[in-house]
């Protein structure tokens, strides 16, 4: 079992990373969880199993690396059942998982779910913790106390700190035992880098893409794979009780289509969420717009101000540039500010303030 150490020394040999104190000075922290881990399991009745390590709250900027890393700490464990999923996607399988549960009449369809898991793996990996939702918020503190108490080590990543989790979120007193739940049983840690390595690989690229042809189209392509990296896979956000689906994510990039996400009828809270959840957006094939699809015009629009508001990373590929997207037809006027941000959007410093 190769060091998660000696792996990242052998990246920045070959250039694959650069040194970054930030980063080396978290090292023991995934070795203290790993060399746990690694000891034996106890079998027998007299032979009490050792108490499982502190998992490991990983918080911090955006591109600072935390999946990256969090990534490379899996990857090395071995024969050590272990499984790394985003969080919203592993929220949507537990609440799939409780609902049948609840056919069989069980009174508590949380303890099986919670067994269910715990017997397949001894830790979990989280990309982007964040609760959005209040029925993720109600549910997640037992799910959590079951899996402690069963062994599982935790180990998440998060743009923000624990206190700052489901802010003003509806009933939140409700929630406030599992963020104590978080400080008890793992290591809040800030990874404190100064630099924005997502932003650095996007420093002095093209981000906006036209016309929408092959070219273009291969070349969305090619930055997906450079910014996505590894398998990805569908995110459904629950919105006011129905889904909004991003149908590729990974490490906190999502990829759509503009029919998809403007083509539906979808609106501001919608957005909202979808730029609640990623930190950077790729969206696929944006047409001339015009009378003949208003509504999904003004669906656009309402899309790019809450990307634009929440600071969100754009990549797109469109018909036309900014400013010609919209020629004809009411509401030409007011898509000169969403031109204005679509342009502004496109610098390299767009999402560093």
């Amino acid at each position: 079992m190769t060091s998660l150490r000696t792996q990242y020394d052998q990246m920045i040999s070959d250039g694959t990373l650069r040194p970054d104190p930030a980063q080396e000075a978290l090292m023991p922290e995934f070795d203290r969880i790993r060399d746990a881990l690694a000891e034996p399991v106890k079998k027998g009745f007299f032979r009490k199993a050792a108490e499982p390590p502190r998992g490991l709250y990983l918080w911090g900027g955006v591109g600072r690396g935390k999946s990256m890393l969090m990534d490379m700490f899996v990857t090395n464990l071995g024969e050590i059942p272990a499984r790394r999923v985003h969080f919203h996607a592993f929220m949507q399988e537990i609440h799939a998982a409780m609902h049948e549960a609840r056919k069989t009449g069980v009174d508590d369809a949380i303890a099986p779910v919670a067994k269910a898991v715990s017997s397949s793996v001894r830790l979990l990996a989280f990309d982007e913790m964040q609760i959005t939702d209040i029925t993720d918020a109600m549910i997640v503190g037992r799910l959590f106390q079951a899996l402690f108490a069963d062994g599982v080590v935790v180990i998440t990543t998060s743009n923000r700190v624990p206190d700052d989790l489901y802010k003003h979120g509806l009933n939140r007193d409700l929630f406030l035992p599992f963020i104590e739940l978080i400080k008890e049983r793992m290591v809040v840690y800030e990874l404190a880098s100064h630099t924005d390595y997502r932003q650095d690989r996007l420093a002095g690229s093209q981000v906006y893409f036209t016309p929408v042809n092959a070219e273009s189209r291969a070349d969305m392509d090619a930055v997906w794979s450079d910014l996505a990296g590894g398998e990805a896979g569908p995110l459904t956000l629950r919105v006011k009780g129905r889904e909004v689906v991003i149908p590729m994510f990974r490490n906190g990039v999502g990829r759509a289509r503009f029919h998809g996400l403007c083509g539906q009828p979808l609106g501001a809270a919608d957005y909202l969420a979808i730029a609640e959840a990623v930190k950077v957006l790729m969206l696929d094939d944006i047409p001339a717009l015009g009378r003949t699809n208003f509504n999904e015009a003004k669906r656009f629009v309402t899309l790019i101000d809450a990307l634009y508001e929440a600071r969100v990373r754009l990549i797109c590929s469109a018909a036309a540039a900014p400013e010609m997207l919209y020629l004809e037809g009411e509401g030409t006027f007011e898509f000169e500010r969403t031109a204005s941000r679509l342009r502004e959007m496109q610098s390299d410093t767009w999402g560093n303030t």
